[in-house]
């Protein structure tokens, strides 16, 4: 074979990296009392950036789930046949607590090290983090009915995950689902049909279907069906207690966009059974606590999602060269670069900012609570909105070579609509905002309470403070409360980061950031930072240490173990 020419000008594969080597991440575990957690985090983030993880991303997405209704006997099976590489990520993912396991855990900070954990976990294969999302906002709903969450709880929460249809309380670990969305009413849950009927021994028969449920193998459902009293909440299991299928029927799985490695099915109650999870005809109540904490999850995989498409265009631009020096060495890359870095630092600090959040709610403090309640719609709303513009700068800083599978950065690109799709769209997101305004009035006392603690310290965002002010007293009548609802969310989200990066961040960042999102000295693509911004302090504070790419990454437990092993398989 003739040899045309030496390959050069390309960068090394992006291997052997620890996603948690990053200041922003490792300071907020510090500055919200969750310190012991690091070591955890930082050995979670080296085996995310391991080759043989990094493997088991792409084998989950290029091999995804297949739904098998029927046995070659003509039993009816309903079984989704996975990829071992989605097994091991769900391994590690459940041995470290990124499930439910905060929910049994009284150290101080615990859901700020299950998030962070989240965050850096997520980083190396987005798709497994839905079940795991569900798992972890299962509890507190459940927690509605006592005596199903003293049977179902510890093991929602035990580190063991345990795959396959057999009944739930013969297990060694659960994983959780939820059941709302119907073709008919989508984010509108109360427009479902799907019906509730009593069967005298303290269960109901749930018959109706189910436009989107995700992860269908999950042990558990939280559904939602109409009854007497109106829109209830219910407890399905796959399995019932005598080992028989329930009556939950997959018809297909969705072929969706991204998220390919996880399965999303439509499926039919054909009298399922279920038992009643809260107060009779208030569903929707008992559910969107269930709903709050996988809008967490949604603002966490978006930071995710950024950071990981920074370290990609970081790396590649680091090792390019064009019109005779690196790519990052240029100014306008800088300027895209440095861009992007500091959406990803918002975005990152506010996710964290609401585990914090959630850690004092949890410890009863009712500002937290309030805080939480209104700031995470408001984050749930923006940060994931930003997400896909962040996916497509990035991926263009790779030019050609980030448009092609090999890269990864399609998977990222393909993955970062989802997250504001789930769990509200944009305008479902910032109708809550208005929402919790009018139910919770407390909950603005306890944002601006957040907020303020940088007042004097940014004429910028001082005046994008006032500014939010006099827009909320401008909301008056629910048509221009409605009309100026994803106006105020972003507003909000916005004064809400810019607060957080004026008081831990870098100076040269944070000043950009007000600069440029609270200041108007910004165009509408990324890379139009004004001429002064810090350029050099902002790429220094987001470059990763990225050691050879022969070097391997930490181990975690004996999942490590299995995930090499995996690897070697493929």
């Amino acid at each position: 074979m003739t040899v045309t020419h030496e390959v050069v000008n390309q960068a090394p594969p992006l291997t052997g990296f620890s996603t948690a080597d990053e200041p922003a991440l490792l300071e907020a575990l510090r500055r919200y009392g969750a310190e012991w957690g690091e070591p955890e985090v930082t050995a979670l983030g080296e085996l995310a950036g391991s080759a043989a993880v990094q493997d088991q991303a792409r084998w989950a997405e290029q091999q995804p789930p297949r739904l098998h209704t029927h046995d070659r006997f003509g039993h009816r099976v309903d079984e989704v046949e996975f990829h071992p590489a989605w097994h091991q990520l769900m391994t590690v993912a459940v041995e470290q607590g990124l499930h439910a396991a905060p929910w049994t855990d009284d150290r101080p900070g615990a859901h700020l090290v299950r998030a962070a954990k989240f965050y850096v976990w997520s980083q190396a294969e987005a798709g497994h983090g839905c079940p795991i999302s569900m798992t972890y906002a299962a509890v507190p709903a459940l927690r509605a009915a006592p005596e199903l969450a003293a049977q179902y709880e510890p093991l929602l929460a035990a580190r063991r995950y345990d795959f396959g249809l057999r009944a739930p309380l013969t297990k060694s670990g659960l994983i959780a689902g939820m059941s709302m969305t119907e073709k008919q009413g989508g984010s509108d849950v109360r427009a479902n049909t799907t019906r509730a009927v009593p069967a005298g021994d303290g269960t109901y028969r749930l018959t109706g279907h189910k436009w989107f449920t995700s992860a269908p193998m999950s042990d558990l459902f939280l559904a939602l069906a109409q009854t007497e009293e109106g829109l209830g909440c219910f407890l399905v299991p796959r399995v019932l207690p005598d080992g028989t299928l329930n009556g939950m029927r997959l018809m297909r799985l969705k072929d969706k966009l991204g998220n390919r490695s996880n399965a999303s099915s439509e499926i039919e109650y054909e009298g399922a059974v279920a038992w009643p999870v809260g107060e009779p005809g208030r569903g929707v109540r008992t559910i969107v606590e269930m709903v709050n904490m996988t809008r967490l999850d949604c603002v966490l995989g978006s930071a995710a999602g950024m950071r990981a498409g920074l370290r990609q265009a970081l790396h590649h631009t680091a090792h390019r060269r064009a019109f005779g020096r690196e790519l990052d060495r240029q100014p306008l890359m800088r300027s895209v670069l440095a861009d992007l870095a500091i959406e990803s630092e918002a975005a990152t600090m506010l996710g964290l900012r609401l585990a914090a959040a959630v850690d004092g709610a949890q410890a009863g403090d009712a500002q937290e609570a309030a805080l939480r309640r209104l700031a995470l719609a408001a984050g749930k709303y923006w940060v994931c909105k930003r997400g896909s513009a962040h996916a497509a700068e990035a991926l263009e800083c790779l030019g050609g070579n980030g448009y092609v599978e090999d890269s990864g950065m399609p998977r990222l690109y393909r993955e970062a609509p989802l997250l504001s799709i789930w769990e509200g769209s944009g305008s479902v997101a910032a109708l809550d905002v208005l929402r919790a305004l009018g139910r919770e009035p407390a909950a603005l006392d306890a944002f601006f309470a957040e907020v303020e603690q940088a007042a004097g310290a940014d004429r910028r965002l001082d005046a994008a403070v006032a500014g939010l002010r006099t827009l909320l007293g401008e909301l008056s009548g629910p048509e221009r409360a409605q009309l100026m609802a994803r106006s105020l969310a972003e507003r909000m989200a916005l004064v809400l980061q810019g607060s957080l990066l004026v008081r831990h961040s870098d100076p040269a960042l944070a000043d950009a950031f007000c600069a440029t999102r609270l200041g108007g000295e910004w165009g509408h693509a990324y890379g139009t930072l004004p001429a002064g911004a810090g350029l050099t302090s902002i790429l220094e504070r987001v470059r990763p240490w990225t050691p050879d790419a022969a070097a391997g990454g930490t181990t975690v437990g004996d999942a490590a173990a299995g995930v090499a092993a995996v690897g070697g398989a493929a």
